[in-house]
Parts: C-alpha cells; structure tokens; sequence
C-alpha cells in the first residue's frame, strides 16, 4: 500500500489526513496529493525520452519526464530525486524547479523540476515495469511530437518556456 501526504491546490500540506493510491475517489475536489515529473537536458542540449511500458496506462507513448508520486513524507525534490534514479539511474542534485500546477481532474499538484546533466547518455536504466525504451532528441524533434507520441503536451509547454 503507498500512503501520500494530502494538499490543498496551493501545495500546503493539510495535516491529519492520509491518501491511500487506488483509492484516488474517495478524495475531495480539495484534496490534492504531490506528484513530480523531472525534464532532463544533457549539457548539449538534448532532452532524454523514456517509452512507457506497454502494460502501463498510455502504454507505448514517450514521456518527456521522469517522475510520479511522492511518498509520505517526502518533499517535492526529494520526491523528484527519488523519481530520477529510480525511472532513469540518473543521479543528480542539479534540479531546478521550473513550475507548478494543480490539476482538479486528477487531484493531483505537479511540480516540475529541470535536471541539466552531463550523465553519460549511453547509461540510462530502464525501471521494470515503467519503461521499455530511451532516446535523447533535440527541443525541435520533442516540440513537433504529435499528441498520440507523448503522453502529455504539458511538458512541451514548460520545456517550449525553458528554452525562450
């Protein structure tokens, strides 16, 4: 069972209360629980791409991002630290967070850190059960992906505002 700490959309823990993942019903249109997402950037520029594995929700399609929920107990960057190593073996505390936003749908606070790295690209681990494939392609190549590529435009949109 994964416990979450709950939050209010401006990302204030409410004390007293637990979330339980699976049962994301049971949560009110106030109750918000924290989930990171990392864009990594290569020093040249390239941005890394993980492909979600084909049993997963948007199973097939590449994510710009690493990340997901964060533990009880866990603040956004350790949260985001965490998501990193785990989703990528990269191991950084070079993350910088670039935006936020809290999403009714999902009752969900995203916040969006940005890892620039030198990691060798040629080094990236695929999580087991998450993810099935890598690449590293160019703001060009990752702003013109079509809707069914990537899983969410929201990260075009915060890597579209990195790079202005």
């Amino acid at each position: 069972m994964e416990l979450w700490d709950a939050y209010d959309a401006e990302l204030n823990k409410l004390d007293g209360i637990t979330l339980v993942r699976g049962e994301e019903s049971t949560f009110s249109d106030d109750i918000f629980h924290l989930v990171c997402d990392i864009i990594v950037k290569h020093v040249d520029g390239t941005y890394l791409l993980m492909q979600r594995d084909t049993r997963k929700h948007y199973g097939g399609m590449w994510e710009a991002t690493a990340g997901g929920s964060a533990l009880q107990g866990e603040t956004p960057l350790i949260c985001a630290r965490r998501e990193l190593a785990e989703e990528t073996g990269i191991i950084s505390t070079e993350l910088t967070e670039v935006g936020r936003m809290a999403v009714k749908e999902t009752h969900s606070v995203y916040v969006e850190f940005l890892c620039v790295t030198d990691w060798d690209k040629n080094n990236i681990r695929l999580q087991e059960g998450e993810t099935i494939d890598f690449k590293w392609v160019t703001r060009a190549e990752l702003l013109a992906m079509k809707k069914d590529e990537l899983v969410t435009e929201r990260m075009q949109i915060f890597i579209d505002e990195l790079s202005a």
